[in-house]
């Protein structure tokens, strides 16, 4: 991706504190706790060592949120990847008429708190509405290259725009809809098609940002898109069954089919109207 003249989004926290040993943050005891558990429940100590000491806890109050380090090409991209999303996103809302309020990106690693609960590591990217927060530990993308085999800048920069979709549905009143629908259905196949819907039309709000970036930036180099594709396909319910369960279960969906994801983040790309993005109101999925 062509993002060397992008600038870095100011919205980036990083929580990805390092584990400070004889400094009074952690102590020999909880190396131990940390040590057993992994042993014998199977819990990244990781994890234990950064609820204890403090690692992927949010700023203090009135503190300013720590910047990622300059010499973190990572975290500089998906800083960058952020900044093209509330340019875009800025965009659309004023030509809606609205002002977008920009959402905070999350780095941590192992787990974190948020408004929504405890974010761990293995739950992948995820969007908290409650404080309006993408949160990413950045080792997902290698999960990404070489579990699900879809590597790429643009894979992965699809990652932080369909999270930035869902923020997206929240000031439209989209999100909310949902939950108060899921909430008098009368069954969890209900629900979780709702879901379905949401999901996917983040993945075609990711598109629109795709589309819209390139117009304005040209920041796509040639076969990028398909590393997208690729990304959106690898984790498509049915593939992610199958490769755990062994088992494909429609009614149990909750992001949507390979073949659906990958339909609505090409109906984005290709035409950058979020009014092409209705995924509620689409008879066929």
């Amino acid at each position: 991706m062509r993002l060397g003249d992008q600038g870095e989004s100011r919205n980036v926290e990083d929580r990805r504190a390092g584990v400070a040993i004889g400094r009074g943050s952690i102590g020999v005891g909880t190396l131990v706790i940390a040590m057993a558990a992994s042993y014998f429940l199977g819990i990244d100590p990781a994890v234990v060592l950064g609820l204890a000491g403090g690692t992927g806890s949010p700023p203090a109050a009135g503190r300013p949120a720590p910047r990622p380090p300059p010499a973190d090409p990572l975290a500089s991209f998906v800083s960058k990847v952020l900044a093209s999303t509330e340019t875009t996103w800025q965009a659309v809302f004023q030509e809606a008429g609205r002002r977008y309020r920009e959402p905070k990106l999350v780095l941590f690693s192992g787990a974190t708190p948020t408004a929504c609960g405890t974010g761990r590591s293995a739950m992948g990217p995820f969007y908290c509405p409650s404080d309006e927060k993408v949160h990413i530990d950045l080792a997902f993308y290698r999960d990404l290259k070489q579990r699900f085999h879809a590597p790429g800048e643009f894979a992965q920069a699809y990652v932080i725009a369909h999270e930035v979709g869902h923020h997206v549905q929240k000031p439209l009143g989209i999100s909310e809809k949902v939950r108060t629908a899921q909430a008098g259905s009368a069954s969890q196949a209900t629900a979780n098609g709702l879901s379905v819907r949401l999901e996917l039309q983040a993945d075609c709000f990711a598109g629109v940002w795709g589309h819209r970036a390139d117009s304005m930036q040209k920041i796509l180099e040639p076969g990028e898109i398909e590393q997208a594709l690729t990304a959106a396909a690898a984790i498509g319910d049915d593939r992610l069954q199958r490769q755990t369960q062994a088992q494909i279960v429609p009614e149990s969906f909750t992001h949507g089919s390979s073949r659906q994801r990958v339909r609505w983040f090409k109906r984005g790309m290709a035409t950058g109207d979020v009014r092409q993005c209705d995924t509620f109101s689409a008879a066929s999925l």
